[in-house]
């Protein structure tokens, strides 16, 4: 009976360490490029850069993680993650010019893509394997709040005398108790098999991502790429259609739905597969953008807010958990890589292509166009993977 307890310590605290780090990152991605203008006097597309780099070192962080938690394991890699992002969040006080501070911003983001690598790595080990898909969908969720609560903090430290510093000192004391946290936990990962060296070393690329792994993390890289819009040009969109004040909700609708709606769509895939939820989510999803793009009232918007978060939500747990669970124990830590590399990848180059377009054909177009882009996704599911979900699990099983 204990192997099919979700809410062990060890759970607990690997999402709350997740949590933390998820926090800090939102936080700072919503006030590091006001800090850089006004502290270290830089121009505004520096500024930008500070905010992005970011991105780019999260990135690294995955491809290394991925690689070396097949070596060194995923506990190790979370310490060393753990450790560089208590230094690094320690730095800011000392990272008086914008070289110092882009450096920084690198090194943390790295740290930040190491985190999240290894803990998602560790609870898909420490996971009970009928349980998968409702923990993961746990897991996930700590992540979500986090980006509500993070960006809802700095702005309302910006606003504060010393905001900043006391920022900073936040930071620095949540990754401390990071540390504090992982120390205070005995971990015991189960025993996983090693294969044959012959069959480790097929190629180089399958030392830094996991090919099966691939097929639902593209997928994920449009879904992510569909959605972006949404999370960047929202408040100029409901600026455009006179919306503001039912935008400020838009967020927080969403997360409510994704609070209330995991749990059961964790249990559901578990006990019926994976189809039966991606395709409704898709759907859902598709519904959401395109009353997201018709939006006229500010009921319609929240209503738009409530269909993404089902649909757009329940897709990205679903979809994390299908990576790992076709892969094999010893490469959790490669799937989780490439899911998030490849979705990271969709939510990162969104905003820039369709900030070129944008000027040409409007936001209602655009949030159109994606309605057709995401149904796309539900014969490119079918194809890539939808066809055959039992068998591919129960393959990987």
């Amino acid at each position: 009976m204990n192997k099919e307890k979700l809410w062990t310590k060890e759970f607990i605290i690997v999402s709350t360490i997740n949590f933390l780090a998820t926090l800090v990152f939102f936080l700072l991605m919503v006030t590091i490029a006001s800090y850089a203008k006004s502290e270290v006097v830089a121009s505004t597309s520096t500024a930008g850069l500070v905010s992005s780099i970011f991105i780019i070192g999260s990135l690294i962080g995955r491809i290394s993680a991925g690689r070396f938690i097949g070596q060194k394991g995923p506990i190790k890699i979370l310490w060393i993650g753990l450790t560089l992002f208590t230094i690094t969040s320690g730095l800011y006080f000392l990272a008086n010019s914008i070289s110092l501070l882009l450096a920084n911003r690198l090194v943390q983001g790295i740290a930040v893509g190491i985190i999240g690598t290894a803990t998602g790595t560790i609870v898909a080990h420490i996971l009970p394997s009928a349980r998968k898909g409702e923990g993961i969908g746990y897991f996930s969720l700590s992540a979500i709040l986090a980006t509500a609560v993070g960006p809802f903090i700095g702005i309302l430290l910006m606003k504060m005398d010393n905001g900043f510093t006391i920022m900073f000192t936040m930071n620095l004391v949540l990754s401390i108790i990071c540390i504090l946290f992982f120390a205070a936990v005995k971990l015991k990962l189960p025993p996983i098999k090693q294969p044959d060296k012959t069959e480790e070393k097929t190629s180089i690329l399958s030392q830094f991502i996991e090919p099966k792994a691939v097929p639902i993390s593209f997928i994920a890289l449009i879904i992510g790429f569909s959605y972006s819009g949404v999370m960047t040009f929202l408040s100029f969109y409901a600026e455009s259609i006179n919306l503001v004040s039912a935008a400020s909700y838009f967020f927080l609708v969403y997360a409510i739905v994704i609070i209330f709606s995991r749990p059961f769509t964790g249990k559901l895939m578990d006990s019926k597969g994976a189809n039966i939820i991606v395709y409704p989510c898709i759907v859902l999803f598709a519904i959401g953008m395109f009353l997201f793009s018709q939006a006229s009232a500010g009921w319609m918007l929240l209503l738009a807010a409530a269909f993404i978060g089902f649909g757009y939500g329940n897709f990205n747990s679903v979809a994390q958990t299908i990576a790992v669970k076709v892969t094999e124990p010893h490469r959790f830590g490669l799937a989780t890589a490439t899911y998030f590399i490849l979705f990271d990848l969709g939510l990162g180059v969104g905003p820039y292509v369709l900030g070129f377009i944008v000027p040409e054909t409007g936001y209602r177009a655009i949030f159109v166009s994606m309605v057709v882009v995401i149904i796309i996704c539900i014969p490119l599911y079918y194809l890539l993977h939808g066809r055959k979900d039992k068998e591919l699990i129960k393959t990987a099983l």
